[in-house]
């Protein structure tokens, strides 16, 4: 894990207020830490801004009555029904992937994707569930989930590290039908470690096209390599903390490509030096101007950890700004901090959350 930093980011999302523990049948708890941006936290109790979702699987086919008069022979057979097109098969071309490290839920692996939109070149990590080879499944869609990290995020990617064992209990979840099997992609959000170089998951002038190259490129690849969902309802974000941001302004700058995100004790408001001289173009990048705009048909959860009064007021703030058709969820941890094991311990219920609210794995 990254060293937490001094700049603290706190994070929310409004519309109105639901609990989170009456709409999942919640797990999770909660521990204690500090405020910092890096070291990402925890969340609890929810409220929610609107928003009800689905998971969809395929449904068999209804059965038809049959006829004990013989057809005459110049009838012909009826036509097999249409594909629904709910699937994509990979694209291609295939990338070149190794082996990043093993879970309890199997392998996460690791590719460095030059993006041909952006020109960005990043790494991007990848865990596919067990469903996803299992023979029964050949031919199905996986909804994918794209994780943003905590602090700077130049070379790592928190969500692959054990302290965020995400994976495992996506699979144990999905087992019990809680949650669905999701492809994870985890990238990184910045090419320095400096936090005067933070590119904010977006386009600044000047600077390498981050933005362009987690919107366009990092799905482009995912679309090219693995079978998903077609259209934007099995495409859902989450990130804590710097993550949180990412999230959030992407799923509001992209309605299109994403269907839900999940902004966890995230901050609001571009504040990186390079947006310097870029005032209109950071304001068209910032997550508490776009929150009110209603132009983004998308869901979100947003969460703050109780712990921090700070925190809980500014997330309060954006949420209470969120105008349809977005629909925002206000989730609170009692008693959470801003820390990676508060966050370890909320990890099931944004999980059901998501599943709630993006489509499942799909098959024609």
């Amino acid at each position: 894990m990254q060293p937490q930093s001094s700049r603290f980011r706190a994070v929310l999302t409004g519309a109105t207020v639901l609990t989170l523990a009456a709409a999942l049948a919640a797990c999770g708890s909660a521990d204690g830490g500090n405020a910092g941006k890096s070291g990402d936290a925890a969340k609890g109790g929810t409220a929610s801004a609107g928003a009800g979702g689905s998971s969809s699987a395929p449904g068999s086919p209804a059965a038809g009555s049959s006829s004990s008069a013989a057809a005459p022979a110049t009838t012909a057979p009826p036509a097999p029904p249409a594909p629904s097109g709910k699937v994509l098969m990979p694209t291609g071309p295939q990338a070149a992937f190794s082996k990043a490290r093993d879970t309890a839920a199997g392998q996460i692996t690791m590719t460095t994707l030059t993006g041909p939109k952006s020109g960005v070149t990043g790494k991007v990590w990848v865990w596919l569930p067990p469903e996803y080879n299992d023979p029964k499944y050949a031919k199905t869609g996986f909804p994918v989930l794209t994780l943003y990290a905590g602090g700077q995020s130049a070379g790592y990617n928190t969500w692959t590290d054990n302290q965020l064992p995400i994976q495992e209990l996506d699979a144990d979840l999905a087992k019990q039908g809680k949650a669905h099997p999701f492809i994870m992609i985890m990238p990184v959000q910045n090419l320095d470690s400096n936090e005067a170089k933070a590119l904010e998951c977006a386009d600044i002038p000047g600077q390498p096209k981050m933005g362009t190259w987690m919107a366009e490129d990092i799905p482009d690849f995912v679309r090219a390599n693995f079978r998903t969902v077609k259209g934007r309802d099995g495409w859902g974000l989450m990130g804590a903390s710097t993550g949180a941001f990412c999230s959030a302004k992407l799923a509001l700058q992209h309605p299109d490509k994403f269907k839900a995100a999940v902004p966890i004790d995230g901050y609001f408001n571009p504040d990186s030096p390079l947006w310097k001289g870029y005032d209109s173009e950071r304001q068209a990048n910032s997550p508490d101007l776009l929150v009110a705009q209603g132009k983004a048909d998308v869901r979100m959860l947003a969460t703050a950890g109780g712990a921090n009064g700070y925190e809980m007021k500014l997330v309060k703030a954006w949420v209470a700004k969120a105008a349809p058709p977005l629909t925002v969820e206000y989730w609170e941890q009692p008693g959470g901090k801003h820390l990676t094991s508060d966050f370890k311990k909320m990890i099931p219920d944004t999980l059901q959350w998501l599943s709630k609210n993006l489509a499942g794995p799909q098959s024609d």
